[in-house]
């Protein structure tokens, strides 16, 4: 088909003349389908190969030490001998794990465990987001910066090297006792008396890991738009208030992210500190269970008892995390995945 268009000529008539109407689509023919190209993970590693081949080691790290490890757990329901199989000789079910439920030492044990647990998850937890909330006032930049590196030099000491410097502070003769005698009191002997071993090990905890912490969350306030601050000014919000409804907020997702993690190693008490500092006189209330298994397992060679424990506290350790982040998604939004 065309359409007619006028035009005018010279001698002031009209001419009609045809004017082309663009092709009407074919209703015989179907329309043709641009199909986008699939982006695969096939053709995403050949573009970008160099990049994944910085995960070969961490992932061989965690096949070779934290994955294929996992098949010795089946000990934990056989009964092992040194010198034979190293799955166990014999299927025993599950009588090591009634042995150490009934075992009245495992339980003080664990009490242990859950209280220096409970007071580093809720004394060193807190402590990293309070001091970067006060680093975050500081307008000195240089005096920022330096609190900034005193405080997280502890995290790069050897436990060995902390452990020696509690032990010259709070010794008989160390400078804490030296204190009290200079001012008439009587020496105390804080690393023999196991109502004192708690404190110090807290202490020590906050000392070497406050500073460490607080660099996650001083990464996380720069992330905070300048111009939440500026509307909370404009509603009146005093630096409490805007710390509060804007500062917290803003952080909210790393602190989930963390405190599900902290919550996942809740019974994983450090080891090397507890095994550094501890002495048979503070056992009831400094054992805790990676040092009850360490002696039941490596020093009397009971590692089916051992693996039995250790399985049944990383159970714990997974339903933990899974709760806090269930309670974590339900309650605040947030959650790991």
């Amino acid at each position: 088909m065309s359409a007619e268009q006028g035009t005018l000529t010279t001698d002031g008539s009209m001419s009609i003349a045809a004017v082309p109407r663009a092709a009407e689509p074919d209703p015989g023919h179907a329309p043709v389908r641009v199909v986008a190209k699939r982006n695969t993970w096939r053709r995403e590693l050949r573009k970008d190969w160099r990049l994944y081949t910085f995960l070969i080691l961490p992932l061989a790290f965690l096949l070779i030490f934290r994955y294929l490890p996992m098949a010795g757990n089946v000990i934990a329901f056989r009964r092992f001998r040194p010198g034979g199989s190293i799955f166990g000789e014999e299927w025993v079910g599950f009588r090591y794990f009634q042995m150490f439920i009934n075992d009245a030492k495992f339980w003080e044990v664990f009490q242990n465990t859950v209280i220096l647990g409970g007071l580093s998850l809720l004394i060193c937890f807190p402590m990293p987001i309070i001091l970067a909330l006060l680093l975050n006032e500081l307008r000195v930049r240089w005096f920022k910066r330096l609190v900034q590196t005193v405080s997280y030099l502890p995290h790069f000491m050897s436990i060995v090297i902390v452990a020696g410097m509690i032990f010259q502070i709070f010794s008989v003769q160390g400078t804490i006792n030296q204190i009290l005698g200079s001012v008439g009191m009587d020496p105390v002997n804080f690393m023999q008396d196991p109502d004192w071993f708690r404190t110090i090990y807290i202490s020590s905890e906050v000392w070497q890991t406050v500073g460490w912490g607080t660099i996650l969350y001083l990464a996380a306030l720069t992330t905070i738009d300048d111009q939440l601050y500026e509307a909370a000014r404009i509603d009146g919000a005093n630096r409490l208030q805007q710390t509060w409804h804007v500062t917290l907020v803003g952080i909210r997702p790393t602190m989930i992210t963390l405190l599900v993690l902290n919550i996942g190693t809740f019974l994983a008490v450090g080891f090397e500190k507890v095994l550094l500092l501890y002495n048979p006189l503070t056992y009831p209330t400094a054992d805790v269970i990676s040092t009850y298994l360490y002696r039941i397992g490596i020093e009397s060679s009971n590692f089916s008892y051992a693996t039995a424990i250790g399985l049944f506290e990383s159970i714990i350790g997974l339903v933990l995390v899974l709760s806090a982040n269930e309670f974590s998604k339900r309650v605040v939004g947030t959650s790991l995945w």
